[in-house]
């Protein structure tokens, strides 16, 4: 417990510093805070206007495709703020400066330290675009809200941020031998966001198998939303699938820390 409360304090201490040294600069923090918010929020308006003039997509109006993606950018946003030390586009150039040998050589938990060295502020404007595409999407379809439902809500995005997170921490590994960040990463990251951000119905059979069974985000966000919204599933699976999300997270985090532990057992210096 005494090792938890060192480790827990130190992490604290590493966000501290990095939240202080990003506003040393305000006019520069609130420029990308609101860019960032401005360019999502166009991006979803320009959806909206789409979706709008055809009735909806897939089954889903405009309202309850808000509500999907207003979670997933709510998740995704919050995920990066904790787990961008891990994000491969900047764990590879520490690789590959010999700075990683710095991290081993401490006697702090490494990746304590790889998820304290990077927390990235300005990530609030995704985070806030989410938020305000959720609070539309509540004006436009009308939620039996129930106390089981309610105290479900944080538990989703909670496990999106874990299992979205286990695909940093998975692609940063990769890193240790390619050196450079896998294209394919970025694919199952920020697509993998975007996947979650639209029905299912819309994808094709061998994609919606691929989120199922392979890379199992559906059940972040696209089941959960079925019962928050009280829709039928077209897949056929059966209801209690709504409900498994932090199972998932937690078993994606466990098989990506197990990754991650195995590629630092086979870490080997640039010599940089």
């Amino acid at each position: 417990m005494a090792d938890f409360r060192r480790s827990l304090k130190l992490y604290l201490r590493l966000l501290g510093v990095q939240v202080r040294s990003q506003l040393q600069y305000p006019f520069s923090f609130w420029s990308d805070v609101v860019s960032t918010f401005l360019l999502e929020l166009v991006y979803f308006f320009t959806f909206a206007i789409l979706i709008n003039k055809f009735s909806g997509l897939a089954g889903w109006t405009l309202g309850e495709i808000a509500f999907l993606m207003g979670i997933a950018q709510m998740g995704f946003g919050l995920m990066d703020l904790f787990f961008s030390g891990f994000d491969p586009d900047a764990l590879s150039p520490m690789i590959r400066m010999g700075k990683l040998d710095q991290v081993l050589l401490r006697p702090v938990n490494i990746t304590l330290q790889i998820l304290g060295m990077r927390f990235i502020v300005r990530r609030f404007g995704r985070i806030i675009e989410g938020l305000a595409v959720f609070i539309f999407a509540l004006t436009q379809i009308n939620i039996v809200w129930t106390i089981p439902k309610i105290a479900f809500l944080p538990v989703v995005v909670v496990s999106q941020i874990i299992g979205m997170g286990a695909l940093f921490i998975a692609g940063g590994t990769l890193t240790i031998w390619t050196h450079q960040p896998v294209e394919a990463v970025n694919t199952l990251t920020y697509g993998g966001n975007e996947v979650m951000s639209f029905p299912m119905g819309m994808y094709p059979a061998w994609l919606q198998r691929f989120f199922i069974f392979i890379i199992p985000l559906v059940f972040l966000n696209y089941f959960p939303a079925l019962y928050l919204l009280d829709k039928q599933d077209y897949l056929g699976f059966p209801a209690w699938v709504s409900f498994v999300s932090p199972v998932v997270a937690i078993l994606m985090l466990l098989a990506a820390l197990q990754f991650w532990r195995f590629g630092l057992k086979h870490y080997q210096s640039t010599g940089t």
